[in-house]
């Protein structure tokens, strides 16, 4: 029996972890001889006091979605897939590829072909790590790790030796045809008569990302497949007692979380850059692990704490532009701290509040 209510372990914990690391944050921004309340004013401002700010929020918030996601899927098996970052990065390529293969008409044509072409590149870079897990026994934690520096390499010969624009100094591909341009969150505002920045890179992914959560929710909580997953996370010699085969769980799982974190290169590839550049992702791989964290792996709790990071990176700027003597490692310190805090001290938190409620079943009983 559950010693407290789902929707505290979802959402009032992480809450409460999330207001101490602010506080703590406050503290550091005294120290350095800044109001904490004012600088606090300027972040929320700068992140959704405008649908420029909203559009840059929402923007990031999609790429943490999509590699929280890929993190959270994994860890439904306690499988801690670090390689995101990587994973992401050939998606990139893989929706590049899609993009730059034919003068594509429309881009309602090409995104589902970008789709495909993103998830199945992120799956392919999984793969590998979840092979030699599950066959070789080695760790999945260093595997994908490596792979991220693989991949990083990877891109930068692809994109210096093979596919760099032809005349161009920069290490990018050529821009993709108009007919992939994905609409933007002023186009889509405007045809309900809603005006929105025109600057803000937002664009229709943010409603893939929303999708992916919902599927990713059925999948796991609705599905037989998520039920062994789920089994297998808790319990792998259950599992095994139980007929569920740990490496077909293992490469399923990977494929799935590698497919997901392929997805971010749908909005920043194809979405934003509309080009392939050496480092699409921009460290969203390694975010997407505090947002699964935060999120309690949960499609929702993954959502909203994505939503947060991107008013942290966003508002963080804004911060940085119009007080430049804090700099930008500040917001680097408030993300730190909502790790810290949601990770390594989750428990200063969990174990009094689990307390109080079996002290309120007791009382009830």
């Amino acid at each position: 029996m559950d010693k407290m209510p789902k929707w505290v372990d979802i959402a009032l914990i992480p809450f409460i972890n999330l207001i101490l690391a602010l506080i703590v944050s406050g503290l550091v921004v005294l120290y350095i001889g800044e109001n904490p309340f004012e600088a606090m004013a300027i972040m929320v401002r700068g992140a959704v006091g405008s649908t420029y700010g909203w559009g840059y929020t929402l923007y990031y918030a999609t790429n943490f979605i999509f590699t929280g996601l890929a993190v959270a899927v994994a860890f439904q098996a306690r499988l801690f897939n670090i390689g995101g970052e990587g994973q992401a990065m050939l998606g990139g390529l893989g929706v590049a590829l899609v993009c730059l293969a034919i003068p594509w008409p429309h881009w309602t044509l090409a995104l589902p072909f970008a789709i495909l072409g993103g998830a199945l590149f992120g799956a392919a870079w999984a793969a590998i790590p979840a092979y030699l897990q599950a066959k070789r026994g080695s760790h999945i934690v260093i595997t994908t790790i490596m792979f991220n520096y693989i991949a990083s390499a990877l891109m930068i010969y692809l994109l210096v030796k093979v596919m760099k624009k032809p005349g161009s100094m920069n290490p990018e591909s050529p821009r993709f045809p108009e007919g992939t341009f994905l609409p933007s969150a002023h186009d889509m505002a405007s045809l309900i008569g809603l005006n929105f920045s025109r600057s803000a890179p937002m664009n229709i992914t943010f409603f893939i990302a929303l999708l992916a959560c919902l599927l990713v929710y059925l999948l796991i909580w609705r599905t037989r497949l998520g039920y062994e997953i789920r089994a297998f996370g808790q319990s792998e010699p259950a599992a095994k007692y139980a007929g569920i085969r740990p490496i077909r769980i293992t490469m399923i799982v990977m494929l799935i979380s590698g497919a997901l974190a392929g997805l971010l290169g749908i909005n920043a590839v194809m979405g934003e850059a509309e080009r392939l550049v050496t480092d699409p992702v921009q460290g969203a791989g390694f975010v997407g692990i505090a947002v699964a964290l935060m999120g309690r792996s949960h499609p929702l709790g993954v959502l909203i704490a994505g939503i947060l990071f991107g008013m942290l990176v966003q508002g963080g700027g804004e911060l940085e532009f119009e007080k430049p003597e804090v700099s930008k490692e500040l917001v680097l310190v408030i993300q730190a701290l909502v790790i810290m805090f949601t990770g390594a001290l989750d428990n200063m938190i969990r174990v009094p509040i689990e307390r109080f409620f079996v002290r309120l079943k007791r009382g009830a009983a």
